[in-house]
């Protein structure tokens, strides 16, 4: 059975701050295209879902998140294997501080 991916409000709040950000600093051209880029990479996981590492920061939790990484962005996930269905949890600049991960608002 082939998995669909799904994103959750908090990973497409970041989405959305990630284009709002480069529209305003850079152009409308350059945010869309790193969402487009972040997009296409989570469709990789549609035919392979353990492509991405597992997240160290937070192995504690059950969900058992990977990542992939894009750009400047990890790509942080989870599999549901009951509902066949990968999760998209978060996009996390790498550039921040890497405790920032293991908010969940």
């Amino acid at each position: 059975m082939e998995l669909k991916i799904a994103w959750t409000q908090f990973a497409e709040n970041q989405l959305q701050d990630i284009f709002g950000y480069y529209n305003e600093k850079a152009n409308k051209k350059v945010s869309n295209k790193l969402v487009v880029s972040i997009l296409d990479r989570t469709i990789d996981l549609i035919k392979n879902p353990y492509l991405g590492q597992e997240e160290e920061l937070l192995k504690h939790r059950p969900e058992g998140f990977r990542y992939l990484l894009e750009k400047n962005y990890k790509i942080i996930y989870w599999i549901d294997k009951n509902n066949s269905v990968i999760n998209i949890a978060n996009v996390f600049n790498c550039r921040q501080d890497e405790l920032k991960i293991l908010r969940t608002k």
